[in-house]
């Protein structure tokens, strides 16, 4: 497949099942709001070393919050659901209960929970106070600036994690143009996140290492400067530049929107901008049961 100059690989993303759950943060301000979820999704690239894997799915007007303030949706995910509590829980608690005026709202409330102000209430050293509203409960937890509300559970879902594409292109210019502009268009997509810094990847990762321990090493396969020098390169001659773009989505559907947003946006760059070719990481069909092919999700 060709699309504008630029060649799609016959290939596919090999994704995994992951828990997740939606977060509502809102806050006096948007500044507030920013401070709030970038401090509580620092640190979340990856579950190889961080626990989960978070970002900001998008900001919210205040027309779209619990409270008519200003918010954001943020998507978590984690590998099970005691270490999807256990994230929360930390990062609730150290990142947007310490944040001046937020307050915290569970984004999903169908299916099974895991604890939110349930868990958070006991800072309030007994002074906390439960409410209803409705068939929703929250939390309301005395701190200095007045009260921190906390509705008391989340639900989670069966999302998918390590959806992914990578673009091969002639410089690192090039490159990192094409990353940007697909990340613009799968920041669009609802449901779905890009969990590593910026939206981009520049150390993919393989399984294994060559030394004792290591979970993952890096992807040498993909290293222009290892071109001629290892025997299984994937580099063309031209290629000096390979991003790759990890999606989290909390669906198959979301995952595979996202992967089309995005490679349509490269391909819209196409030949002319720099761009050699679009394929995505795998493991044989040996990591995860979910195979996004690329000629089908641009199909």
């Amino acid at each position: 497949m060709r699309l504008n100059g630029v060649h799609i690989d016959d290939t596919f993303a090999e994704a995994f099942p992951m828990l997740g759950t939606r977060l509502v943060i809102t806050a006096d301000t948007p500044a507030w709001v920013q401070a709030a979820v970038l401090s509580m999704t620092g640190f979340a690239t990856s579950v190889i070393a961080c626990g989960c894997e978070a970002a900001v799915e998008r900001l919210l007007p205040p027309d779209e919050t619990p409270d008519a303030r200003p918010g954001a949706a943020v998507l978590l995910f984690a590998m099970n659901k005691a270490e999807l509590a256990k994230q929360v829980g930390r990062r609730v608690g150290q990142c947007v209960m310490t944040s001046p005026g937020s307050a915290c709202y569970a984004g999903l409330h169908d299916g099974p929970t895991i604890p939110l102000g349930n868990a958070l209430r006991y800072f309030g050293d007994g002074w906390q106070i439960a409410k209803r509203v409705g068939n929703r409960r929250y939390w309301r937890v005395p701190v200095m600036d007045g009260e921190f509300l906390c509705e008391a559970a989340t639900a989670v879902v069966e999302g998918v994690g390590g959806g992914n594409f990578i673009l091969l292109a002639v410089d690192r210019r090039a490159g990192l143009a094409a990353a940007q502009a697909a990340v613009m268009a799968i920041r669009e997509v609802p449901g779905a996140i890009l969990p590593f810094p910026g939206g981009v990847v520049r150390s993919g990762s393989k399984i294994g290492g060559k030394y004792k321990g290591m979970i993952a090493s890096t992807n040498t396969a993909f290293c222009p400067t290892l071109r001629g020098t290892v025997p299984a390169s994937l580099v063309p001659e031209g290629v000096e530049s390979i991003l790759e773009l990890v999606i989290d989505g909390v669906s198959a559907d979301a995952v595979a929107a996202a992967m089309r947003a995005g490679i349509g946006a490269v391909v819209g760059l196409g030949a002319a901008g720099g761009v050699v070719s679009v394929t995505a990481g795998n493991y044989g069909g040996k990591l995860g049961r979910y195979q996004f092919r690329l000629h089908e999700v641009m199909a």
